[in-house]
């Protein structure tokens, strides 16, 4: 079994097995195309509907077999059947032999049929063995012809009538002519602004998506041929492209350059100058990176030093110079070398630009950061547990990892007894893979022609991308496809994005592996971990990150990520060819002797999702039934699906950082989306410091399992489960649909009762599957990870929350997952440790929210019998800990505590456990704070007060007083929810409405909570979750005014802005840039195979912004930005002063030790402050800036310039106008004194 797994397909009742390799079923009139595939039609083109015909011999094939062999086993008493040879497969050719001589006996009807059948089977296996020899024939010859590349189009056909005849002229003139100058000639020539033509089409290439989408594609297909060697195919589609007036539209600078510079690198200087032909002729004006591949090519070839000075006088007079070659060119070294040559021959004393001096450090000159990257004064940055050796070979285990791609864990189900007939399915496994590898190599080599084939026509296919990688490769990769692949199926889009995302993964990987990247990335690897390690000193403290950069100059280019659509297409490819290829025998338990029918152990079939019809990939159920019988015990995982063995390099660049190899974002987000790159590559790189800092400093936290945890938790799993605590049961324990058929008079009431809960019981049992799939990825990585130290890097999404980068396996998941995690690096508990843990199981039990600290640790003291009795028997003893809200990580507090009250010095005692300070509702904190509202901050702990304030509880309180009020009134709802309005009932909703939930979505979260009351008349749910909702969002209005104040103006300023016809953006304060990826969808075709996709792109700037989703995201994704600020300023001073800090958001986690030190919260009030207040002081100082004010003048300086308040349209303006009205029209604040929050104890806690 593997864990590629990209999500669980389902499919609907009604289900059709279909071969592999037919065209899908004909969708019903009215079916949606979209992600779901197309609607297919009735005509198919004359190659299609030889495909038909053939599947349709095919069919006739199988029947005609099934009905000889029923006649031969037939016995009738009347008639003697005459029995008919069948032909046997010839095991070389695939043919047939001739069947044997038939016995003689009675003639009779069912002899004479006998006879037709046979002739008739014989017949069309002839007929379809010679075209199977034709159609091997003609790949042959398309493999061939793709060889034959000089018979590519090379010579342009030129639109311009003038240029056309001067390039005939040229081309058929003496053979000097070549080194006489037309290249300089035509650059003198080429006009120095674009052509009408050319300016129509750059503005129809900003307002058309589907052309940008194009465009993309095009440049990345010809860059990848120049990649996998198959230039001159690059040029032919080029000049293909470039002939058809209607496609050179497409056709950018960068193409031509792309080009140019593939044969400036062969010294082929006739191609070039064809390219430059073209590029005039399109009316584009060459740039530097032309400049250096026309003296690239003239430096190989050692031309006349006049063609060389023509060029150079053209650069000065597009005002170029030449030093800028050097630095302001992506060339190699190699590259510069040979256009330095072709310079010192025109000009003998030219000399390049000496290096750039190493830049003096940059800094963040953010006012918040201003402590962190001061110069002066005490510094303790944490070292690692770990020395130097240590480090280093643990370096190398994790590139070994990078470079292999997967990594082989061992799963953690039960494992099987080996019976023979389990060794027997994993032998039949191992044979068939065996042979699936040869058939998918084969499929793909004539994938490769086919498509090779259709670039040859001028269209750029995926023919390059399917040559990144080794066959053998690819066929592995499919493979590990296919053996994760649910029952239920995968969605054929969603499978096909992300196969094409893991080839070029791998793609990434192999081209780091076969440069020099990997041995100058360890030489500076092994010197960075001189900063951590535990035995080893630097002479200057310094940040990670500053660190990285004082060892050598920046990295190599990152590679350039290919286009969405390009992902789709060759993940499509690839998955069309696993359905064509991978066939398996009917019956496993069949047999080896005799004849075999192979059937395709992947079909596709149509289902419906909601209204929307989509193809989905389903395995057969006889491979499923072969996989549970093998029972094999070993999962798959890509190298960045698993924690790192070795610290992660620092981020230091939008591109660089976490991973060795494997290729990172800084900035998640869904494929296809570049606005946020854009964004952050624009951006100055000092003011992505404090992120890039936060980011590297969560990320170099070690990491070790909790042992006795993971055994208690193995336990269950093994045995039936456990959803009571968390742990998933088997799919054994699904529900089971009801046996037996309905009566033949069932009522239409009894029939939809069937059918509701037969859909019930597959809901539950893909809900089951899906949660134990996750539990087994979780237990398994952490089983594998057992008696090792890891890391987690992390990244943010682009609000600027941070997450780790391992999907599976880490501390942001439920309570098992926490409970799983402890640090690797160890702190004595100290005076107050102790009394920390014990509040912190206090906390996790959620029994006393309410309750001061010191009542908290008076609890523990009390129910102190009861925690050691978890420890000791935690699943034969009280069993205590599973009443609580987060049993596993309080069992795992339980065990800690006990350990450390029976050490003979608990001070001493060395705790990786750790320890948790949760903000009080964030969202509404950020809110008070911002609004200086002093209503709202008390309700949620901004405050000083002697116990913590639950906001939830004031929010019922005022309800309740308005349901009362109503009530007098005669109001039927409230005297029906009298005794009805509690904490629980408006929680969630209360939690929520700082994230922008709506009325309507607070009232279906209501309507839940009341339908959970049993003694709650049901008849009233409806109109009692209506009244409530309102009387919810009055009561915040009152206790939050100010909150609701800045809400409204968030919404109404994101309203305009996008009816302005942009997307909302705004800078966080430590930096970040945001901007709000909600735009109108455009749709991508990619038609032919089995199944046309159509897929959704709605993630970039060139597309409308969608007002609904930027308005009402607006208010909750200025809150994330505001809180993850928080958290990285927290942790960036915590660094500082040698703390480990992680966070889960508004969750700030550090050892016991350290937590005085983290948020200063003092058990014994009346003890002097010790230690600086980390996460106070940083929420005071984020909040004592002008947070409001600075939006707003960001907001009118980005969407309010005097170029777009004069617009030509009269709505425009008026929109214009309204706008920046709103946005200068900052929400008044409050009174509240901001420093109190560094004396509030429930702050955080």
């Amino acid at each position: 079994m593997s864990a590629l797994r990209w999500g669980h397909g389902a499919s609907g009742l009604r289900r059709a097995l279909w071969p592999a390799g037919r065209p899908g079923p004909m969708a019903e009139e009215g079916a949606f195309s979209a992600v779901w595939g197309s609607r297919r039609s009735s005509s198919a083109r004359p190659r299609e509907q030889d495909r038909r015909k053939d599947w349709g011999h095919a069919e006739l094939l199988e029947v005609l077999e099934a009905r000889v062999r029923q006649l031969q086993a037939e016995g009738v008493s009347e008639v003697t059947v005459k029995r008919v040879g069948m032909a046997r497969r010839l095991p070389a050719s695939g043919g047939f032999q001739p069947p044997g001589k038939a016995r003689t006996g009675p003639k009779g009807p069912a002899a004479d049929l006998g006879d037709l059948w046979a002739q008739k089977l014989n017949k069309e296996k002839s007929a379809m063995r010679k075209r199977k020899l034709q159609l091997e024939g003609k790949l042959q010859l398309q493999a061939q012809d793709l060889d034959c590349e000089h018979e590519l189009r090379v010579v342009p056909r030129l639109l311009d009538a003038q240029l056309a005849g001067c390039l005939q002229h040229w081309e058929h003139g003496p053979p000097q002519s070549l080194q006489e100058g037309q290249l300089a000639q035509l650059l003198q020539e080429t006009p120095r602004q674009p052509s009408p033509e050319a300016t129509l089409a750059c503005e129809a290439r900003g307002a058309d998506m589907r052309l940008e989408i194009q465009q993309q594609k095009l440049l990345a297909f010809l860059e990848c041929c120049l990649l996998t060697g198959h230039l001159p195919l690059a040029h032919h589609v080029l000049v293909t492209q470039h002939s058809r007036v209607r496609q050179r539209r497409r056709l950018t600078l960068a193409m031509y350059n792309t080009v140019m510079l593939g044969w400036a690198r062969k010294g082929s200087f006739k191609e070039l100058v064809y390219v430059f032909f073209m590029v005039r002729d399109a009316g584009l004006t060459p740039d530097l990176l032309s400049y250096a591949a026309a003296l690239q090519c003239l430096g190989r070839l050692d031309q006349n030093t006049s063609t060389i000075q023509r060029c150079l006088d053209q650069m000065a007079q597009d005002g170029l110079q030449p030093q800028e070659l050097f630095s302001g060119v992506p060339l190699s070294a190699e590259e510069q070398a040979m256009v330095l040559r072709a310079m010192r021959k025109a000009q003998p004393t030219f000399s390049p630009p000496p290096p750039p001096p190493q830049p003096p450090p940059q800094f963040n000159t953010s006012p918040l950061l201003r402590e962190i990257y001061a110069k002066g004064g005490p510094v303790s940055y944490p070292k690692s547990h770990l020395p130097l050796r240590e480090l280093q070979n643990l370096f190398q285990q994790q590139l070994r990892v990078e470079m292999a791609t997967t990594v082989a864990v061992e799963s953690v189900e039960q494992a099987r007894v080996l019976t023979e007939e389990v060794l027997r399915a994993r032998n039949t496994l191992q044979q068939l893979r065996a042979e699936w590898v040869e058939a998918l190599c084969l499929g793909l080599r004539n994938l490769k022609a086919s498509e090779g084939c259709a670039a040859r026509a001028g269209r750029p296919t995926v023919f390059p991308f399917l040559c990144v990688l080794p066959e053998k490769e690819l066929a592995e990769l499919l493979l590990q496809t296919l053996q994760v692949l649910p029952p239920q199926g995968e969605s054929l889009l969603s499978l096909a994005q992300q196969l094409g995302v893991r080839v070029f993964s791998r793609h990434a990987v192999r081209r780091q592996r076969l440069s020099s990247r990997v041995r100058a990335l360890r030489e500076r690897y092994h010197q960075y971990v001189r900063l951590l390690a535990s035995d080893t000193q630097v002479e200057v403290p310094r940040l990670p990150r500053q660190y990285w950069e004082a060892l050598g100059p920046p990295e190599a280019p990152h590679e350039q990520p290919w286009p969405l659509s390009v992902l789709v297409q060759l993940g499509k490819k690839l998955a069309e060819t696993l359905v064509e290829a991978v066939r398996m025998p009917g019956s496993v338990a069949a047999a080896p002797q005799g004849p075999c029918t192979l059937i395709p152990v992947l079909y596709h079939v149509y289902s419906f999702r909601s209204f929307r019809q989509i193809g989905i990939l389903k395995p057969h159920p006889a491979f499923i039934e072969l996989l549970a019988t093998a029972a094999e015990h070993t999962l798959t995982f890509e190298a960045a699906e698993v924690p790192m063995l070795c610290p992660p390099l620092p981020w230091t660049s939008p591109h660089t950082g976490a991973f060795l190899l494997s290729p990172t974002k800084l900035m998640r987000s869904l494929e296809g989306t570049v606005q946020h790159q854009r964004l952050l590559d624009s951006c100055p790189p000092a003011d992505l410091h404090g992120a890039l800092d936060a980011l590297t400093q969560l990320g170099n936290c070690a990491w070790r399992v909790n042992g006795r945890v993971l055994d208690l938790v193995l336990e269950l799993f093994t045995a039936k489960g456990c959803p009571r605590l968390g742990v998933p049961a088997p799919a054994s324990e699904a529900p089971r649909p009801p046996e037996g058929r309905l009566p033949p008079g069932a009522s239409p009431a009894q029939k939809a009762e069937v059918r509701r809960e037969l859909a019930r019981c597959l809901k539950v049992a893909r809900e089951m599957h899906s949660l134990r799939s996750d539990a087994l990825y979780r237990l398994s990585l952490a089983q594998h990870l057992r008696h090792r130290v890891f890391w987690l890097p992390h990244n943010m999404d682009f609000r600027g929350r941070t997450y780790p980068c391992p999907p599976h396996f880490h501390h942001l998941g439920s309570d098992l997952a926490r409970a799983l995690l402890e640090f690797a690096q160890g702190r004595p508990l100290g005076t107050r440790g102790l009394d920390w843990l014990k509040v912190h199981l206090v906390n996790l039990t959620g029994l006393k929210k309410r309750e001061s600290l010191r009542a908290r640790l008076a609890f523990a003291d009390e129910v102190m019998e009861d925690i050691l009795d978890s420890a000791d028997q935690p699943m034969t003893g009280r069993k205590w800990w599973m009443d609580v809200d987060e049993p596993w990580q309080a069992l795992a507090c339980c065990m800690e505590i006990a350990r450390a009250v029976r050490s003979p010095d608990p001070a001493a005692y060395v705790s990786h456990f750790p320890v948790h300070q949760d903000g009080s509702c964030n969202g509404l904190q950020h809110y008070a704070a911002l609004g200086r509202d002093s209503v709202g901050a008390a309700s949620v702990n901004l405050l000083p007060s002697d116990v913590p304030q639950d906001v939830y509880s004031g929010v019922a309180a005022q309800v309740e007083v308005f349901r009362k009020q109503d009530a007098k009134r005669g109001v039927r709802v409230a005297q029906v929810l009298e005794g009805f309005i509690s904490r629980k009932v408006v929680k969630q909703t209360v939690m929520t409405v700082v994230y922008g939930v709506t009325r309507y979505g607070g009232r279906l979260q209501i309507e839940r909570r009341l339908r959970e009351l049993s003694d709650f008349p049901q008849e009233f749910v409806w109109e009692a979750s209506h009244y409530l909702v309102r009387q919810v969002f009055n009561s915040l209005q009152e206790m939050f005014s100010g909150t609701r104040a800045i809400q409204h103006w968030l919404t109404e300023s994101a309203r305009l802005i996008a009816h302005t016809g942009s997307a909302v953006e705004w800078v966080t304060p430590l930096g970040i840039p945001i901007i709000q990826p909600y735009h109108r969808d455009a749709k991508v075709l990619i038609a032919g195979g089995m199944q046309s996709l159509t897929f959704s792109q709605s993630g970039d700037t060139s597309q409308k912004p969608n007002t609904l989703k930027q308005k009402n995201g607006f208010p909750p994704n200025f809150i994330h930005s505001l809180d993850s600020s928080h958290m990285m300023l927290t942790a960036l001073h915590c660094y500082r002063k040698g703390l480990t800090f992680v966070s889960v958001h508004d969750c700030f986690w550090t050892h016991a030790a350290d937590v005085e030190v983290m948020n200063q919260v003092q058990l014994l009030t009346s003890r002097p402050h010790a230690f600086p207040k980390v996460c106070r002081e940083q929420f005071v100082s984020l909040h004592s800036q002008p947070i409001l004010h600075n939006l707003s003048r960001f907001l009118v300086k980005r969407y309010c310039s005097s170029t777009r308040l004069r617009s030509p349209k009269h709505s425009k303006n008026l929109w214009m106008g309204k706008l920046q009205d709103t946005l200068k029209s900052v929400p008044k604040t409050g009174a509240l004194d901001l420093e109190q929050v560094k004396h509030s104890t429930y702050f955080f806690s």
